[in-house]
């Protein structure tokens, strides 16, 4: 199979995986929910009247086609009278158009192409950017495309599946100062993993560190200007506190620790109840550290910081969405370092297949179960009938309403989860020192064959 053909196959099936559930609603009361409707009217603004100011859409009530219940606004009075909703305006400037042309159906499937993109440009930088065989990494980018939280975030309005898009398109070299810049405009959330991989792809092209600092000065005046703070928050009328409240009141801050192993194996709002495979990152990460190869840098640390950001600067990872929003920015990376290690051995690839396998079979229930009225994106996902996820659940534990069972099966996760690091860290260095130069044996040349 040939990288073009295996790239638009595995676009293929992120469009589908993605659009299927274009029709879900978000509510039992409304077609979308959150902070999708406020996207969407700042996109209506745009595309109606060229600014961000919504309130003459609020007053329409534009809301409606989408969000069919009364809104509550999350923006306050600014001081010269205008309303803005408090999130960075890229997202809403791409959706704009689609949204005066085809409605909200339009913008949705905007995102279902961006899905397919983001699957295609994956594979494309696994093989020319990491040198991976085409077949093998093919069938990990495809299980990963083909189910949560990619397939979902496909057609949810957020800006989590563009910006995973820009990281992607960073980290393979594809205008990557664009990408970068692009990032804190999609929301200012991704600043730390934009400064990450703006070092990280500087190769010596050192005038652009003036180009991100004059970008950041652009940024700064813009929001100034538009929202009258350092943020987009400081149009939010919720942040009583001021903008910068939007991280939590007097935050707990080893409270929140406990994410770093909930956001991969809580019961509810973890990756893995939703597609197992994502726990195969954790040996993967190892496999790479062992490897101590400087190209993975790029991938490996905008990984880590981007967990890091999700664990201790946001708010929650419980909340009005599906699981893993604060995730999907670096997830593509995630499944580099699975498409990595799962290349070097049949039985890992096997590995993958069967898990992601579980996967995308509980991505297909859940939209089934979604368009008989059952169930929804936001408000009760997680009453699926999956025989899948109800019985992973039970293993897994419940960080969200903590119960005597939660730290015994976290710490018993913890302990599962260490054991595979260790195993693979060791067994890696273990190869490596008897292979010296030679590549281990079980590994897949480049044209996708078994040696």
């Amino acid at each position: 199979m040939t990288l073009r053909r295996a790239a638009l196959a595995v676009a293929l099936v992120a469009f589908v995986a993605a659009a299927s559930g274009t029709g879900v609603r978000g509510s039992h009361g409304a077609q979308t929910t959150g902070d999708e409707p406020h996207y969407l009217l700042t996109a209506h603004s745009l595309a109606e009247d060229g600014d961000l100011d919504i309130r003459d859409d609020l007053r329409a009530q534009a809301y409606r086609p989408w969000h069919e219940v009364g809104l509550d606004p999350q923006e306050k009075l600014l001081p010269d009278g205008r309303m803005v909703s408090p999130h960075d305006p890229l997202l809403p400037a791409l959706l704009a158009a689609p949204l005066a042309l085809g409605g909200w159906v339009a913008a949705k499937l905007v995102l279902a192409a961006l899905a397919a993109a983001l699957a295609a440009l994956l594979l494309v930088v696994a093989v020319r950017r990491f040198g991976l065989p085409v077949r093998p990494s093919a069938l990990v980018v495809g299980v990963f495309a083909a189910s949560a939280p990619f397939a979902v975030y496909g057609t949810q309005v957020y800006p989590e599946l563009p910006a995973a898009l820009a990281v992607v398109a960073a980290v393979g070299g594809f205008a990557a100062p664009v990408a970068v810049i692009a990032l804190p405009w999609l929301s200012v959330k991704y600043a730390i993993v934009a400064a990450a991989l703006a070092l990280l792809t500087l190769r010596r092209r050192w005038y652009l560190l003036g180009v991100y600092a004059a970008a950041a000065v652009v940024f700064v005046i813009a929001h100034k200007a538009w929202y009258g703070g350092w943020t987009p928050y400081a149009a939010g009328d919720h942040f009583i506190g001021g903008e910068l409240t939007v991280v939590g009141h007097e935050a707990d801050y080893v409270g929140r620790a406990r994410r770093l192993l909930g956001l991969l194996v809580d019961r509810t709002f973890g990756l893995a109840v939703w597609q197992p495979a994502w726990l195969l990152v954790v040996p993967a990460l190892a496999w790479l550290a062992a490897r101590r190869e400087r190209r993975w840098l790029i991938v490996v640390v905008p990984l880590v910081l981007g967990w890091l950001v999700a664990t201790f600067v946001a708010l929650t990872m419980h909340g009005w969405w599906w699981p893993g929003r604060q995730l999907v920015v670096v997830l593509p990376l995630a499944v580099l370092a699975i498409a990595a290690w799962a290349a070097s051995s049949r039985s890992r690839l096997l590995a993958v297949a069967a898990l992601g396998g579980v996967g995308v079979l509980t991505h297909a229930w859940f939209v089934v179960e979604a368009y008989w009225g059952e169930l929804t994106w936001a408000v009760d996902f997680y009453e699926t009938e999956s025989p899948w996820v109800r019985g992973l659940r039970l293993v897994l534990p419940d960080f969200w309403q903590v119960n005597a069972a939660t730290w015994p099966l976290a710490a018993l996760w913890a302990l599962l989860l260490g054991a595979a690091a260790a195993y693979a860290y060791t067994g890696t260095r273990r190869a490596w020192g008897r292979s010296d130069t030679r590549a281990p044996s079980g590994t897949i040349s480049v044209d996708g064959r078994w040696e």
